[in-house]
């Protein structure tokens, strides 16, 4: 028998629990072994738990306990977890996480820890949520060299947009709605200013290309200043706003950022909505994959940490893991460096002077049709792809145009390239 320990009883802990009792018989029969949650740490009280009884508040009654093999982490942050699974895996007990936070900070140190203890420190939940994408890349793929990874990392932000798309909503409307319903935070800033999903795309990289991609080196933009109006815009484009997470291996270094696009409803991504996740794997062998499915919430998350559980005890005595190769110099190319075709609406107060002032400062831009509500007061166009850097004096320049009143929105075209 395999005694488990988790570590934190709220959503996704309290779900891994629930499913290692309700699919017991099955379970154990896949992994091979009996596999139990013989304790359950939180420094809250849960009296009308079904798992009272196996709760403690005390870490020692864990890590203590030599009969406890598997601890799972399901606490979030980098502070308690942290110290938790340094000290699980020192004692050679295997770690299963869904902590993106702290596998994106600290991977490559507790990865390193886990293999000199002999033991597994497995992750699957931290990345897609219920979607299997980190053992298809280190295992289904493998014989591939991966030139890119694309995708919607995040089902808050991804929910936010398709009810602004749909319903029209404002930002602020819809994401009250998306709180209501559970599927933000109170605090919701992790999510529409991307840090999630820029954690989440770091840990795709480092498995991908085999060394560890810092996510404090990725470019990161949130979904905060994205309009109704941009988003009818992309309409009209026949295309669509997402939050994208991109990476792509380019000549020994690795191109990488998260931000709004505008992309053409014939991409695969277009059609994901709600609070679905989907993530496109490019490899040299097999082309392109899709990954599809929630990407978070209590038990599809779960789901992916119990079947790392059984990951670990279907092949007891073996480790190994991924190593994550940690580059002294920078392997993460400057945004200001890439290039990007750019979606620029601008408010003015003379059309044709601003018309041909910005025509004089591009090589090339393509004009798009104003939208009635604008009142004649808007010059909207496509700029062509130019570099990060060069766009940014550009914008620069046109918002001290005399004729300018404001820059109202900058959105990237996304070039999909199959």
């Amino acid at each position: 028998m395999i005694n488990v320990a988790v570590l934190g009883y709220g959503v996704v802990g309290s779900g891994v629990v629930e499913i290692i009792r309700k699919n017991s018989l099955s379970i154990s029969k896949k992994a091979g072994k009996q596999i139990t949650v013989k304790r359950i740490l939180d420094i809250r009280d849960f009296p009308d738990s079904p798992d009272k009884d196996i709760l403690t508040k005390n870490a020692d009654d864990i890590f203590n306990d030599p009969d406890i093999n598997v601890v799972v982490e399901t606490i979030g942050g980098i502070t308690a977890a942290y110290e938790f699974t340094k000290r699980a895996l020192t004692q050679g007990k295997h770690v299963v996480t869904s902590n993106k936070e702290l596998v994106a900070t600290h991977g490559p140190e507790l990865l390193k820890l886990a293999r000199e203890n002999r033991v597994n420190y497995l992750f699957e939940a931290s990345v897609g949520g219920g979607i299997p994408i980190i053992r298809p890349l280190n295992r289904c793929l493998a014989a591939n060299e991966i030139r890119s990874i694309v995708g919607i990392l995040n089902g808050t932000t991804n929910y936010i947009l398709t009810q602004m798309k749909k319903e029209g909503k404002e930002f602020d409307v819809a994401l009250k709605e998306a709180q209501k319903n559970g599927y933000a935070e109170a605090d919701p800033t992790a999510d529409i200013e991307g840090h999630d999903a820029c954690r989440k795309i770091a840990i795709l990289s480092s498995i991908a290309y085999d060394e560890f991609v810092d996510y404090k080196k990725i470019y990161t933009e949130g979904i905060t200043k994205i309009t109704p109006s941009d988003i009818m815009y992309a309409e009209k484009m026949n295309s669509t706003i997402k939050l994208i997470a991109m990476s792509e291996k380019l000549n020994g270094m690795i191109e990488t950022r998260v931000s709004p696009v505008i992309i053409e409803n014939t991409h695969p991504l277009a059609g994901v909505e709600d609070v679905f996740n989907a993530i496109l794997v490019n490899g040299d062998a097999i082309g392109e994959a899709m990954f599809y499915g929630r990407g978070a919430g209590k038990l599809p998350t779960a789901s992916a940490v119990v079947a790392d559980v059984i990951e670990i005890v279907k092949h007891w005595g073996s480790f190994g893991g991924y190593n994550w190769n940690v580059k002294e110099e920078n392997n993460v190319i400057d945004i200001m460096e890439t290039e990007s075709k750019f979606f620029v609406r601008v408010k003015v107060n003379d059309k044709d002077k601003g018309t041909n002032e910005i025509e004089k400062l591009y090589q090339k831009v393509e004009w798009l049709k104003p939208l009635e509500a604008a009142n004649g007061e808007e010059l909207v166009f496509i700029t062509e792809c130019i570099l990060e850097k060069d766009a940014k004096d550009m914008l620069k320049k046109v918002s001290q145009l005399d004729c300018v009143e404001e820059v109202l929105s900058t959105i990237r075209v996304f070039d999909y390239r199959p």
